[in-house]
């Protein structure tokens, strides 16, 4: 067997408490072109996976604390898509072949082969959804390049994601408002075999109803007063490729039923039209609405909700995710950056902290807002604390010493004085009742001179005496 590239090279976690196996198994996967983690214990494994999930795990059946049954259970309940390899003693055989059963890709008796473990791992790699080698085009991981992040409650997301990708069944992207639902609806769409097909997306609920049938199914010429010509819906331009159904919960009930029709027929009838026109296409759709409550308020059709909703993906909020807002807010900048024309490296690290710990209600989207408002009044390099809080719109709240404070309060109160009396000083001290030669002391120390402060000629303020 060749080493695999070394753009394609997947993670790989052993996991077994046999230090001189463990290294030997590391040794032979890294020659094989993996790169290979390690752990000797069942907890350890499942911290290293929630650090940074692998594409794979091959783990010994008799661990301490934790087994390997164990193991494969919890890693089961969080993350269903991730292959499990286990390697087990003769006399452990009966339990792998129950966990087997369950779900386990495979198992591989001790001593096992080296060659016989190297083609179970490519076999289970093909399934994984991080996997392979990525498209059948060559473009790896490039079908969530527009997705930003480090979470692993993302991680996991995008791992169902590809998953999913890979067939032609109907999903449904659930979450809040600004989570990036149509984001990630294209990067299934890449993920896909349908990604050189056209991706054609629609919001449901910004179009009015009696436009929405003609926008999504064409009509006819003549079929109403103003359609001179024919005109093709989303479904035939998306033919062959994914239509993306944003906030799906807000469609009419009257448009609902001829959705279903659609659905159920794979074909589309144009406002007017005797016949339907057969269309290939897949239907993503989204919403951040309830369905359920819906569908039980009568608002919204159960036979179509079981249609669209073949697999569901849901969206963690921004607040959910917070280890990705640095990274998010960085990548932003760079994008901002060449929009502006501006020099702009990068997040100051107080202002990183400001935005880790922020409210996020508007989610993605509003960081987005932050950033860019931040970009476009920077003058510096690196975006302030300041201006990321004037976009927040929270109080730049600051922790000073009592000399701090005293000596801010001491310059604005001389600041202030000052331009009452037009740079004066015999009257600014008499207004703070200190003497001239005190009063001329504090200005030193601020360095601060009566010049700053008169009128201009002309004016009627009065000369320093």
């Amino acid at each position: 067997m060749k080493p695999l590239p070394r753009a394609a090279a997947a993670h790989v976690l052993v996991i077994d408490d046999d230090l001189d196996l463990l290294r030997l198994l590391s040794m032979r996967l890294h020659a094989r072109g993996f790169r290979v983690s390690t752990a000797t214990s069942a907890e350890e494994g499942l911290a290293r996976i929630a650090v940074e999930p692998p594409q794979l795990v091959v783990s010994d059946i008799r661990l301490p604390g934790l087994d390997g049954l164990a193991l494969f259970d919890e890693i089961r309940a969080t993350r269903p898509t991730l292959p499990v390899i286990l390697l087990t003693a003769h006399g452990t055989i009966p339990d792998a072949v129950q966990a087997t059963s369950r779900g386990v890709f495979g198992y591989l008796t001790k001593p096992f082969d080296s060659k016989r473990l190297l083609e179970k791992i490519e076999q289970a790699l093909q399934l994984s959804p991080l996997g392979g080698n990525g498209h059948e085009d060559g473009t790896g991981e490039a079908w969530r390049e527009d997705i930003v992040f480090r979470s692993s409650r993302m991680a996991e997301l995008l791992e169902e994601a590809r998953v999913v990708a890979a067939s032609d069944a109907s999903v449904l992207i659930r979450g809040e408002s600004g989570t990036g639902k149509e984001v990630l609806a294209r990067a299934i769409h890449r993920a896909s075999r349908r990604a050189r097909a056209p991706f054609v997306a629609i919001n449901c609920g910004a179009i009015p109803e009696p436009l929405l049938e003609s926008e999504l199914f064409g009509h006819v010429r003549g079929a109403f007063t103003g359609a001179a010509k024919a005109h093709a819906g989303l479904f035939q331009s998306a033919d062959g490729g994914t239509l993306f159904l944003d906030e799906i919960g807000d469609m009419p009930p009257a448009l609902q039923v001829k959705l279903l029709r659609v659905l159920q027929e794979r074909a589309v009838r144009p406002v007017g039209a005797t016949r339907a026109e057969p269309v290939d296409v897949r239907v993503l759709s989204a919403t951040h609405r309830d369905l359920e409550a819906a569908m039980t308020e009568g608002q919204f059709r159960e036979d179509l909700y079981y249609r669209l909703d073949v697999v569901t993906l849901t969206l963690p909020r921004l607040d959910e995710r917070r280890e990705d807002i640095p990274l998010l807010a960085n990548s932003f900048v760079q994008q901002l950056a060449k929009k502006y024309g501006k020099p702009i490296a990068g997040i100051a690290p107080e202002a990183l902290e400001a935005l880790a710990v922020a409210a996020w209600p508007g989610n993605v989207r509003q960081l987005y807002n932050v950033v860019e408002q931040s970009c476009a009044l920077a003058t510096t390099p690196l975006i302030p604390l300041t201006l990321i809080q004037r976009a927040l719109r929270v109080p730049a709240l600051e922790a000073m010493t009592y000399a701090e404070a005293k000596q801010r309060f001491e310059r604005n109160y001389l600041v202030q004085i000052l331009k009452l009396t037009d740079g004066n000083v015999a009257d600014a001290a008499r207004l703070a009742d200190r003497n001239r030669t005190e009063f001329y002391r504090l200005l030193q120390k601020y360095e601060l001179t009566p010049a700053m402060f008169r009128s201009a000629p002309g004016s009627s303020g009065l000369a320093e005496r």
